[in-house]
């Protein structure tokens, strides 16, 4: 699975940034969103299940900010972030599962900066 992600970058707290990820080569069953914070583990921020009546899932620190949704036709994943934060600031990467066999895939990281 190649995945290629995009939309990253440098905000001011109370902005928005749109995240995108494209993912090639495979059915999936689900994508998402992670994000890795200097000096912290990697952490979920948002999933959705692929295919019709597709559920999403939060963490707490994004719930109401944040929205994940999907372009089935074109494979491909968004996170759009509203009233960001400074503590948003992280390396946000996408992750995929295939339909079968149930593999994850990681994309490079798209780096999120949000200043005060």
């Amino acid at each position: 699975v190649q995945l290629q992600a995009s939309g990253g970058g440098l905000v001011q707290a109370g902005g928005s940034l749109r995240l995108s990820c494209a993912a090639s080569g495979r059915s999936l069953s689900s994508m998402g969103w992670y994000r890795q914070a200097p000096g912290k583990q990697r952490e979920l921020v948002a999933t959705i299940g692929i295919g019709s009546g597709g559920s999403a899932t939060y963490a707490d620190s994004v719930k109401g900010r944040f929205t994940i949704s999907t372009e089935n036709s074109k494979n491909t994943v968004y996170l759009q972030m509203n009233t960001l934060k400074p503590e948003d600031t992280a390396v946000y990467y996408c992750k995929v599962r295939t339909l079968f066999l149930n593999r994850d895939y990681w994309g490079q990281g798209t780096q999120v900066t949000v200043s005060s």
